[in-house]
């Protein structure tokens, strides 16, 4: 297995216009994701298509850092991020839909192999499982965290 495909969602008891801001705001990430260590903007004002950030996260002990791109943008209703990393190519899809509540966030990962060899294949099949249970925790924890600070900024 060398693609991976996840889909997440939460309730927010907050407007989509409060989670959008929480959402976009990246000098924000490291006091609302509690996953995220730091971020440094790499190109781009504000959120548009091609800002660019490098995002260092603590997974497992260790610190992880990837170069991110908003790649598109539905403003206000949906983005999606890329980032490529060690022969991986990640997408990263939110859509926000009103509720009468407030918002269902849903959070969209996909992952896959570029271009691997035989022994990435077989590294893939053997920790696909582990690799597919930290990636649905980490989401999990974001989307709470998201909720956390709109349903805080309300």
């Amino acid at each position: 297995m060398s693609d991976i495909t996840l889909t997440l969602e939460r309730s927010i008891a907050a407007p989509p216009e409060a989670v959008w801001r929480v959402l976009t705001d990246l000098e924000a990430a490291p006091e609302v994701l509690s996953g995220v260590a730091r971020v440094e903007r790499l190109a781009g004002a504000g959120y548009t298509i091609g800002t660019r950030w490098r995002e260092t996260r603590t997974m497992m002990g260790r610190e992880e850092t990837e170069e991110m791109e908003v790649v598109g943008i539905d403003e206000g209703r949906s983005t999606m991020i890329a980032a490529e990393a060690r022969g991986m190519a990640y997408r990263t899809e939110f859509t926000l839909d009103p509720t009468p509540e407030g918002t269902l966030l849903r959070m969209r990962f996909g992952g896959s192999l570029q271009s691997p060899s035989w022994v990435q294949r077989v590294v893939a099949r053997l920790t696909a499982r582990l690799g597919t249970a930290m990636t649905r925790k980490m989401m999990q924890q974001d989307l709470d965290d998201i909720a956390t600070a709109a349903e805080a900024a309300r």
